[in-house]
């Protein structure tokens, strides 16, 4: 059976109230984990200054570039240049959330979806833990994180292709789950829709403002838009969910092609940069934006796909629980 994934909210300094929905769904939750079990939450305390950026790098024909070092880069935060402390380039573990489109308008394209989704996990690092999260006018958690691909595949064929799309509400309680539970260093949402938004309380912007907030995850999107007016605007809001978090949208051009995007999308996560600051601008709190530019001679013009900003906090406390 479904079980419904709720949107619990997140604080480091300010709190919001909860809807009606949200709380009968957290009574739900804890309900669940008294049957599962749980441990002790720890405090993880988060030096500020401090900046993470995962990074993607192409070259002028969408290949990725793996050859780069240090000296390579250029990290700007509010158009100010930022000493590079770190620079990391392997196959670390990830974090990974499925969020699959399970309305109504899916109905042809499960199969192949759902084929391509768990193609995207086998190609991935072994020791990646992945959720899958069905979703429609409401989020279902079908599979918690795990390794195991027999328990993804089950989650990913629990479908009931009925009602609409919400997907900003979807992205917000994919990133809380994130934020509360998961165990890899870098974490990655990958959202596969058909369609525009029609259902969710929040707005698009309220979506990318949480990811923000929590400083993390990457998004990358695959949109399943084969014409029409709404999927001009579903891709708009793809696009600035992956853009906004430093990852990319791909639109392939039928169902035929979306295994080889997702095996695409595998690719890019296995091969990213993972670059470390300290930002001379973050103790004043709010939002700062974020640019980074890679140069190498033989490789001509260079793409960086990272996050483009941030929200600072001038401290920051979370629980997490294992």
């Amino acid at each position: 059976m479904n079980k419904p994934l709720i949107l619990i909210a997140f604080t480091i300094v300010i709190s919001g109230p909860m809807s009606t929905g949200a709380q009968s769904g957290l009574t739900a939750m804890q309900s669940q984990q008294s049957k599962t079990g749980s441990s002790e939450p720890y405090t993880l305390h988060i030096d500020v200054e401090e900046v993470v950026l995962n990074c993607t790098v192409l070259d002028g024909k969408g290949e990725l570039v793996n050859d780069l070092t240090r000296s390579n880069f250029k990290v700007f935060e509010d158009k100010t240049l930022q000493t590079i402390i770190s620079l990391q380039h392997q196959d670390t573990p990830v974090s990974i959330g499925l969020l699959v489109d399970d309305s109504g308008s899916m109905g042809g394209k499960r199969a192949a979806v759902s084929s391509a989704a768990l193609d995207l996990v086998k190609a991935s690092n072994p020791q990646d833990e992945t959720f899958v999260l069905n979703f429609s006018d409401q989020a279902y958690l079908d599979q918690d994180f795990t390794s195991d691909i027999d328990k993804l595949q089950n989650g990913l064929s629990h479908l009931s292709l009925s009602g609409g799309t919400a997907l900003y509400d979807t992205v917000v309680t994919a990133a809380d789950k994130m934020e509360q539970s998961a165990t890899r260093p870098r974490k990655v949402l990958i959202v596969i829709t058909d369609g525009d938004d029609n259902s969710s309380k929040l707005t698009l912007d309220d979506a990318i403002h949480r990811v923000q907030d929590m400083q993390g995850p990457i998004i990358y999107s695959i949109g399943l838009l084969f014409g029409g007016d709404k999927s001009r605007h579903a891709k708009h809001d793809l696009e600035a969910l992956s853009n906004e978090t430093g990852g990319i949208a791909f639109f392939p051009g039928s169902l035929k092609d979306i295994d080889s995007v997702a095996s695409e999308v595998a690719r890019d996560i296995r091969n990213q940069y993972v670059i470390a600051y300290h930002s001379t601008r973050a103790s004043a709190g709010g939002y700062h934006s974020v640019k980074v530019e890679a140069r190498s001679q033989g490789h001509g013009k260079l793409t960086v796909h990272t996050r483009l900003g941030y929200i600072a906090r001038t401290s920051s406390v979370r629980s997490h629980k294992n």
